[in-house]
This record gives C-alpha cells, structure tokens and sequence, in this order.
C-alpha cells in the first residue's frame, strides 16, 4: 500500500471537512478507480489504493488526531502497513463503504431488490396528409409485439402455479463474488437477476411470460406535427420478461406534400404570382391560408421576388406557444407570348419609361 503524503489532498476535502463530507468524498473516488470498472489500468489501481488508504486514517479518529498533530499516518498498521483492523472508524470502514458501492446498489444500509427487467422500446411509422398534419388526426396503427401471456398473465409459470424464491441468490437477484477484502455483485447466474425461479414453465409463452402479439391503437396525432417527428406511447412497447414493465412505443410521424405549401421550419411559404402591371401600381390581392383565403397589398413598384407574410397564420406549434408565419413570395408573372394589341401598349410603355436599367452595372465596370 502506498504511503499517503497528506490524506485530505487524496480525497479531495480541506482539514475541517466532517465525517459525512469525507465519506461521500471517498464514495466517488472509490466508483472512478474501482479496478472492475478500470481493468487493467495499473494508475487507476494505484490510485484506488492510495484512495483506500487516506480513506483508512481519516475515517478512524485517533489515526486522524494522530496525523493533525503530526504524529505521522501510519496509526494502525506501522509504517507502509496494511492493517484490516484501521478500516474500521467512527463511521464505518473502507470494506462496509465498497459492500454498499458494489454489493448494495450504494444505498446505505439494505440489500438491492431485484426489478423486473423493462420490455424493448419500439418504433413504428404511421402517414398522414398535409392536412391532418396541420389539424391533428386521430390514426389507427397495428403493431406486431411481445405482450404479456395470456395463458399465465406475465408470470411465466403454469397456472395454478407461482415462480419460486431462487435457490442461489434467495431472491435478491445478485450474487457476490469474493475478491479479498471486498466482494463484488453481479447478476444471479441461475435466475437472470429477477430473483425468482420457473418450476413448472407455462405451455403456452415456455416461462417467458409473453407471447406475440398484434396490439391495435389509435395516435392521437398533435396538430402541427412534422415529417419525422415522434409522439411516445408510454407503456405501450415490448412487455418486459416474466411480468416486468413494457417498454415505449415512438410513433414517428411521415407528413405528405402539399399541393400549394411548402414547409420551412414552423412556418409555411408560397409562391404567389403577380402581374406586370399589379407589380408597377400595385394592388390588394387575395391569397390562400390554412383556413380561409385573405387578402394582402402589393405596394406600387414591387420587385420580383418580395416576400411578404401573414403572422400566426401557419401552423401550430408543438411547444403550444403559438403559430409561425406564412411566407408569401411575389414571382411577377410574364407573358410568354402577346396579342398585337398588348404588343403594342408594351411598345408605348417602352417609349414613355425610356430607361435603362443596366446603365449603372455598365457604368460601375468603366
């Protein structure tokens, strides 16, 4: 065992720290360099020895008034000695430490009970239109899974039957392997952890306690729902084995296209086109939302390409703190072909607006 030069510095604590604050010190020092959770990490052993030492003088009152007073901190044991007997202090040894670490769950004081083992979270996808996407819908799903048996009601044994203490671990559900000073735990090999044991397995599910299964349910679907976005089903996932709690089931949501909208984000755009002379004066035009149509005015001289919006008029949000935008991009619309008579006021117009608008780029070159 390695001489510790000053214990308080090992653990972390100043000299006036109490029993409490030095235990709870040593308890997390003792999980980080715990060998079985550094394996062949000759540091972190070295380490976890010299924890245990200063441990060892500061957890035992007359080894700690002997190292405040300079009498060195070798109390117990001589000089560079391993004394089992200095474990034990006012307030419990390194060895009752390390049981509740590694053998009790670190809980003070008990035994761990064993807990069933949870069932499998699962996944399924379910479709839905733009329009219940932006509503919220009600949608039936069918889900193939493991429930609990019918036959033995999640149990796993025959019924009339019960499952038995087992025989190895006498239902704490761990066993302890000795390791020196202190002991480790690790799952019951006999039973699995659960504690109990299957005499006379059920027909039906051969003690597992499940069987499979198509369960239906209807998801209620939240208005404003994404592509890709998961609602959880608490519970409603893989029954766990022999009665142990069912896992959740995510239902991950896959939104259609819609015809005139375009998703970004919370909010919604579209493209809405104007005309050239809606674009020159400008004008009060009627566009399309989630619910009824609105109007909106396009200013004297808009470009192609202005944005416009409508605020709360997209679709909900999920956090329930309102609704995004509704994004309308102007596109002027441009005749791909012309009556004589349009082609003519085109010509007049060409005459008055005697402008070139490039004028500036060609002049910006020179």
């Amino acid at each position: 065992m390695p001489a510790v030069k000053d214990p308080y510095k090992t653990l972390g604590v100043e000299r006036k720290a109490g029993d409490d604050e030095i235990k709870k010190a040593y308890r997390k020092l003792a999980r980080r360099y715990h060998p079985d959770t550094n394996p062949d990490n000759a540091t972190a052993e070295e380490r976890f020895k010299e924890v245990q030492e200063a441990y060892s003088i500061l957890s035992d009152t007359d080894r700690r008034k002997a190292y405040d007073s300079g009498g060195g901190i070798f109390g117990g044991g001589g000089p560079g000695g391993f004394d089992p007997g200095a474990f034990r202090g006012n307030f419990g040894g390194v060895g009752d430490i390390l049981s509740d670490l590694f053998t009790s769950g670190g809980r003070p004081g008990g035994g761990r009970s064993p807990r069933p083992e949870a069932g499998r979270d699962l996944e399924t996808e379910v479709h839905v239109s733009f329009e219940q996407a932006m509503e919220g819908a009600q949608i039936p799903i069918s889900v193939p899974l493991s429930a609990p048996c019918a036959t033995c009601r999640g149990t796993g044994a025959r019924p009339g039957t019960s499952p038995e203490v087992c025989s190895r671990c006498h239902g704490r559900g761990v066993e302890a392997e000795s390791q020196g000073l202190f002991s480790i735990s690790q799952p019951c090999r006999q039973c699995g952890g659960t504690g109990t044991e299957i005499k006379e397995p059920c027909p039906t599910c051969a003690g597992s306690g499940r069987t499979r299964q198509v369960k239906r349910y209807r998801v209620n679907i939240p208005a404003g729902v994404k592509d890709g976005s998961r609602v959880r089903l608490a519970g409603k996932g893989e029954a766990g084995p022999r009665g142990g709690p069912a896992g959740d089931l995510y239902v991950i949501t896959r939104v259609g296209d819609s015809r005139i909208f375009t998703r970004r984000g919370d909010h919604l755009e579209v493209e809405v086109p104007i005309t050239i002379p809606e674009a020159i004066r400008g004008a009060t035009i009627e566009v399309p939302t989630l619910g009824e149509s609105k109007r909106i005015r396009v200013p004297p001289g808009t470009q192609h390409g202005t944005v416009q919006r409508l605020r709360g008029e997209g679709p909900p949000r999920l956090n329930g703190r309102g609704r995004g935008d509704i994004r309308y991009r102007l596109v002027v619309d441009v005749p791909r072909s012309l009556s004589r008579e349009q082609q003519e006021v085109v010509d007049e117009l060409a005459t008055v607006i005697d402008q070139n608008p490039r004028a500036r780029l060609l002049a910006d070159r020179d």
